[in-house]
Formats: C-alpha cells, structure tokens, sequence
C-alpha cells in the first residue's frame, strides 16, 4: 500500500512539475498610442493565438497622450513597448536606461508634411522658408534634418496642437502627420486630398514602430525575447497578408473611435507605400541603417558623438525566416 501511495504522490509530483515547466511567460506590452491599424500586427498575434503558442502570455497595454513608454519600461511597469522612432532607444541610451530595440516593424518612418493641394510646393525642398506646423516633440526629431537637408530654419516653425481644424481653413498651411492617420482625416473633413510628403521617401533615415526590450530581459529570459519577435514577425505577416479581422476586432475594442475605413486605408498604405519592407523582411534592422541615423543626428547636435550608439539596439532577436 505504501509503494502505491509513494509511486501516485511521485506521479503527481511529476505533473505538477511538468505543468509549472509549461506555465507561458507573462508579458506586458506597451503600445505607443491608442490601438489601431499600425498597431495591427501584434493585436494579430494575440487574437490569433500566436503568442500562445510561442509560449507567452501577452497582455497588450494601449498606449495614448499620457502614456510615457520609456518611462513605462524603466519603472518596470511594463515588460516590452514600442519605440515610435529611432529617437526613443538613443535618448535611453543618453540616460542610461539600458533597454534596447530588438526588431524594427516599420523600416520607413511614417512621418510626413502635408499641404493643401498648390502648385508653388511640390516638394520638400519648395517648403523652406515658408510656415510648417509641427509639435513640440518633432523640434528634435525629424526638424533637425530638416534643417540640414533643405536649409529649413526654426524660424518656420508654428505650433501644431493636433488640431487639424487650423489646417483645413488656412489654405497655404502646411503641417507634419502620420501617413495613415492625418491624410485620411483631412481628406474626410476637408472634403480635398491633401498633398503627402513622406520624409522616408526623400531620404530620412530612421526606422519606426520598434519593440523595445529592458536588457535585464535579454540577459535572464532570452528564449521568451526571440519567442516575442518571431510570432510578432508572423503575426504581422499574417495581418497585411492574410485575414486582418481578428486584430481589428481587438482594436476596435481597445479603441471604439476605430472605423472600419480608418483602419482598412492604414493597412492599404502600410502596404502601397511599403513601410514594413518585403513581407519576409518584417522586423529587420541593420548596422549601417543605425549608423546612418546616428550620424545625422549627432551632426545635428542632438547627440554627443562619443554616444555609443549601439546600445540602443540588438540585432540578436531578428526575426527567423
């Protein structure tokens, strides 16, 4: 009798064992706006089971005007989060907050200039010298380039609330937004299609739309990091490539403001304009593409030259093809 209850307790024992052994890892992660389409991927991989089946258990935060990543992921309060642009890990590094990007989802930076349509800017280089609304936060992002590519000055610069009403009334205004968010609006509202300049396709050199991840996480639990890119990687993949419904059902869940329209035009650009690069090249990101980044901003003054840079990133994680 006690062989049998000793050989049950050790079968029990064994199970439990090999349950805990197969307990998902836990991750919190954090959006950098409220949810939507190019958010759209990772919402994929979570409505379809994708995480799961890596052996994560992911929790999607969604992010919006008060959210703060960095300070989200320095604080411990979240696990992984988007870094909307290559300015984001570089600033970390500069604090020394050790967090890198391990994937890059968009390898065009969405950011653009729009104008009313007009015949004296076709351009970029036409815009100089005339008043470009741009946000606080964009004086030391993509303005600096700016600047040195085409002679913009500061003194150019009017202020952009995020209101687009300004905009629609002032017909020689122009003003900076998200290649799928702002053109939509202000073709809906304005009743007009404004002219788009995406910065990436006149040579701006940054990525977008990173996963950013705490090296304490890249130290300790390095299987659950390349888990996270590779089915983030996929899922994207499925969401551009195959049936976007399951995401978008969390997102409009997430984000109730979401439209049907809104999101199947940010998809159609995504795609039309190729900001994710080849569909089995989503997630890459590359030495030189950094440097190249880095370069032009410390020449710019934003970063001492001595930075060293390559803490802001890993290419360990790239996604398995």
């Amino acid at each position: 009798m006690t062989g049998r209850i000793f050989a049950a307790l050790a079968a029990a024992a064994l199970v439990l064992g090999s349950a805990a052994q197969a307990a998902p890892t836990h991750i919190t992660f954090v959006t950098d706006w409220k949810a939507q389409a190019e958010h759209g991927g990772f919402y994929e991989a979570l409505a379809t089971g994708l995480y799961a089946k890596a052996g994560l258990d992911v929790k999607i935060m969604e992010g919006g005007p008060a959210v703060n990543v960095p300070q989200l992921l320095a604080g411990g309060a979240a696990d992984f989060g988007i870094g909307s642009n290559g300015f984001i890990p570089l600033n970390m590094v500069r604090e020394g907050v050790p967090v890198r990007a391990v994937m890059a989802v968009f390898q065009k930076d969405p950011q653009v200039l729009i104008t009313h349509p007009r015949n004296d800017v076709k351009s970029l280089a036409q815009m100089k010298g005339k008043p470009i609304m741009i946000a606080d936060a964009s004086t030391v992002a993509f303005w600096p380039w700016l600047k040195a590519k085409y002679g913009f000055s500061d003194s150019q610069i009017c202020k952009y609330t995020f209101n687009l009403a300004p905009f629609l009334v002032a017909h020689k205004a122009i003003q900076e937004g998200y290649l799928t968010s702002e053109p939509y609006t202000v073709e809906k509202e304005g009743h007009f299609k404004p002219q788009v300049f995406l910065l990436a396709d006149n040579g701006y050199p940054g990525y977008a739309n990173m996963v950013l991840v705490p090296q304490k996480w890249i130290d300790r639990n390095p299987k659950a990091v390349q888990a996270f890119v590779n089915a983030t990687a996929a899922g994207w993949k499925a969401y551009l490539y195959g049936n976007p419904a399951p995401a978008n059902a969390l997102i409009k869940r997430d984000n109730p403001e979401m439209t049907d329209g809104l999101i199947a035009q940010a998809i159609g650009k995504l795609k039309s304009y190729k900001l994710m690069g080849a569909p089995n090249g989503i997630g890459e990101m590359t030495d030189a593409r950094w440097k190249t980044f880095f370069d032009t901003m410390a020449s710019e003054g934003l970063y001492p030259k001595t930075l060293d840079y390559k803490k802001a990133y890993t290419l360990k994680f790239l996604p398995k093809k």
